[in-house]
Formats: C-alpha cells, sequence, structure tokens
C-alpha cells in the first residue's frame, strides 16, 4: 500500500486535473481514471482537514480550561 500524499501535494494534483479536463488535455479513454483519482483525492483532503479542524478545536479547548 502506498503512502498517501501530503494535503498539498494531494490539493496540487486535484488542481491539475481540473486544468487539465478544463483545458481539454485529457482525452476520453483517460476521462474515467483521472475522474476516480479525482474522488480519491478529495476524500485524503476532506479528511485530512476534518482532521485539523479536530486537532484545533481540542487545542482550543485546552486553552479555554
Amino acid at each position: 500500500m502506498s503512502e498517501q500524499p501530503k494535503y498539498t501535494e494531494a490539493f496540487e494534483e486535484l488542481q491539475q486535473i481540473v486544468a487539465d479536463i478544463e483545458d481539454g488535455e485529457i482525452s476520453v479513454d483517460e476521462l474515467s481514471i483521472k475522474v476516480k483519482r479525482a474522488s480519491e483525492l478529495i476524500k485524503i483532503c476532506k479528511e485530512k482537514l476534518s482532521a485539523t479542524d479536530s486537532d484545533i478545536s481540542k487545542i482550543l479547548e485546552n486553552l479555554e480550561d
């Protein structure tokens, strides 16, 4: 199993996929693969953002105590 990319890497790859689709640089044959990869990257980004939000909330709660 490969290591998940960091948030920034996942976001940059996602931006590149979107740009390629918008520019018409992805063939119909590649489109399904790229959309599937984009879905995976979105999931990774959402998980990392959620974990960060949770961590920050815990830190702020500790500061209030």
